[in-house]
């Protein structure tokens, strides 16, 4: 929105916003999806792959943006990068290709890491993708992987349940919106058996993680302000490429590595874009 004002867009004057919000029930993006096609809205602005897979199935007409998606290639929303064809296009976030860093990162921090876990909601086909990835990553470190795969929220507590006897020296978590919704309880389970978690998105962090390292979110939504513009002024949403993320986060909770006996090194410290005490 703040983006949309620099653009020239004023809500309720020039433009007018339909917000819509799932809460992390997957089952409620087709509905969304199909509300707004019936509303027939000039736009429709999306995150998450299944979001964006549930709008682009509910209309072949109206242009859809999406303000993050792992791959969108992949997953079928475009054709190519370059060339997205049909009404989607947007901006990736590189969630599974930034795998082997976040290992690297977490390994600065547990320099003992042997066993990673690795959870993931294995009904979003992005997170899949991201488990397949980190797995492949952490093998080509020596490490050996331990899956926890989870499809609603009441298989949270079952699965940390079973790392306990897993043994596992770290946690690797695929954010998506259902680990989102519960991302609070994820981290006080995650302290709790001891595992420092590594994730791409700071608000795990905030919600007691120790460490994420991803796409700064706040601008891809910004630059998905761009594709709106461009769109209402009369450009092919198929035309418009597909853009890669060019700002990253390193986010560090202090309080969060004390409580598991973790020292951080000053080095790593010096390179977080945010440090939380």
């Amino acid at each position: 929105m703040q983006r949309l004002r620099e653009l020239g867009w004023t809500e309720n004057r020039t433009i007018t916003i339909e917000y819509r919000w799932a809460e992390g029930r997957e089952e409620r993006f087709a509905e969304i999806a199909a509300e707004f096609a019936r509303l027939k809205v000039d736009v429709i602005v999306t995150v998450t792959t299944p979001a964006s897979l549930a709008a682009k199935q509910a209309t072949a007409v109206i242009p859809i943006v999406f303000a993050a998606v792992s791959d969108p290639v992949g997953t079928g929303l475009v054709a190519s990068l370059a060339r997205p064809g049909g009404n989607v296009t947007g901006l990736a976030n590189q969630i599974s290709d930034t795998g082997g860093k976040k290992l690297e990162l977490l390994r600065e921090v547990v320099p003992g890491l042997r066993r990673l876990a690795i959870m993931a909601n294995v009904g979003n086909p992005a997170s899949v993708l991201e488990m397949g990835e980190a797995q492949a990553t952490a093998r080509t470190l020596g490490l050996e992987v331990i899956t926890s795969e989870i499809r609603r929220a009441e298989d949270i507590v079952p699965a940390f349940e079973a790392l306990k006897g897993d043994r596992a020296d770290a946690l690797y978590l695929s954010p998506d919106q259902l680990m989102n919704t519960n991302r609070t309880r994820i981290n006080i389970l995650a302290v709790g058996a001891r595992l420092p978690t590594m994730s791409g998105s700071r608000e795990y962090v905030e919600a007691g993680g120790l460490m994420s390292y991803g796409t700064n979110l706040p601008d891809q939504f910004r630059r998905a302000a761009d594709y709106v513009d461009k769109i209402l002024r009369g450009t092919k949403p198929g035309d418009i490429p597909v853009e890669q993320p060019t700002k990253f986060d390193l986010v560090i909770n202090l309080t969060t590595a004390k409580a598991l006996g973790l020292e951080v090194p000053p080095t790593l410290l010096a390179r977080a874009d945010e440090v939380i005490e």
